[in-house]
């Protein structure tokens, strides 16, 4: 056995004695440390008392959008208090992983003045899949709400509904997750472990890789992804990246191109949760292989490339929130290459992470009593 595969090997008891399913022992570990910050910053909690919080955005007038896993969609605002639950958010299924996840605005908000959430949809019965759709901001809630895509087919579990939402080039980005139902991240007939590229009123490019095969769904722009819950454009070169969760280990992050197999469940770093071998993506080159990745698993979720001059040591990084590792990956990113460089431990599990418009680094913590914290300048 290679010493990868037995590091593991080693990793995959140790988080079977935690809780298999999972990629974090617990929502709810209330455990506290100081944390471990570059010299330089400091770390404020901007508000507290969040339910799950799940993915956030910044308005124009600097309010910041933040939703909940329960179905909450917030705002926060300048003056830092927190709004009651928007009207408007359409119905949602909120069961384990499911629930309302990630929110983003038209990136010509003035005139587009749109606001898009991703979620899982309930079907009949104990169905679910991911869905997306947009509203506009009014008084007190979301207005004319409609949904812009559903995935196909929907399926039973509250498991792995990827969803971030990224706008690129004029083209919305989504992903979805494998719903562990693993084998339909390679099938060309569903949305299931995929992401997706719309145009922003949800309507399909016409040049999307798979728009002229007659078996394949046309929003699909990649496949055999596991789940994708990091979407962000590098602004360097203008190149789309994902962070995805692997099994036990293997957690990834990926240049993202068109058409792409990114090898899900034929191949991965990590092994099964049982401690059944996967195969390594080396073993077949045609499949895309990861940039970067990490055994033991960090839980990748959202991430942002990190452009301010405020906080130095940080400008031109990706920074990466990492569930199981309690704090933000920091990678540098070069052209096609990508290697981590440092971690910021909070000792907090890190949902989300966006740059604000006034260079701090805001920072979503998914415990069940969630926080949203600024990572900001020292003094």
């Amino acid at each position: 056995m290679s010493a990868q595969r037995m590091k593991c090997s080693l990793w995959t008891v140790a988080l079977l004695l935690c809780l298999p399913m999972l990629t974090a022992c617990s929502d709810d570990d209330d455990d506290s440390t100081t944390p471990v910050l570059p010299a330089d910053m400091q770390i404020t909690e901007v508000v507290g008392g969040l339910q799950n919080p799940w993915g956030m955005a910044f308005l124009p007038d600097g309010r910041l959008l933040i939703t909940e896993r329960s179905g909450g969609l917030r705002i926060l605002e300048n003056d830092g208090s927190l709004s009651a639950p928007l009207h408007g958010v359409p119905e949602v299924y909120a069961d384990f992983q499911g629930g309302l996840l990630d929110v983003a605005i038209h990136p010509d908000f003035e005139s587009e003045p749109w606001v898009y959430l991703s979620y899982a949809e309930p079907g009949s019965g104990d169905l679910a899949g991911t869905a997306m759709g947009r509203g506009t901001l009014g008084s007190g809630g979301l207005e004319n709400f409609e949904v812009l895509f559903r995935q196909e087919p929907k399926v039973s579990g509250g498991a792995h509904f990827g969803s971030r939402i990224c706008f690129h080039e004029g083209y919305l980005f989504l992903s979805t997750g494998d719903r562990n139902v693993t084998s339909a991240a390679q099938e060309l007939d569903s949305h299931i472990g995929k992401i997706l590229r719309l145009l922003p009123d949800g309507s399909l490019p016409t040049d999307n890789p798979f728009s002229d095969q007659p078996d394949a769904l046309p929003e699909i722009w990649t496949f055999g992804n596991r789940n994708v819950q990091g979407l962000a454009v590098d602004p360097a070169t203008g190149l789309l990246w994902a962070s995805e969760h692997g099994p036990a280990g293997g957690d990834e992050l990926n240049k993202i191109l068109p058409g792409e197999n990114y090898g899900w469940p034929l191949v991965s770093w990590g092994d099964e949760y049982g401690g059944a071998p996967i195969p390594n993506p080396d073993t077949q080159p045609e499949l895309k292989d990861a940039a970067l990745w990490w055994t033991p698993a960090i839980a990748p979720a959202g991430m942002d490339f990190y452009t301010s001059p405020a906080l130095p040591s940080l400008q031109g990084k990706l920074l990466l929130g990492g569930l199981q590792a309690r704090g933000i990956v920091v990678i540098q990113v070069d052209g096609n290459a990508a290697s981590e460089v440092s971690r910021i431990e909070l000792d907090r599990r890190v949902r989300d992470v966006k740059q604000g418009p006034d260079g701090a680094v805001y920072i979503l913590t998914d415990e069940g009593n969630g926080s949203l914290l600024r990572l900001h300048k020292d003094g």
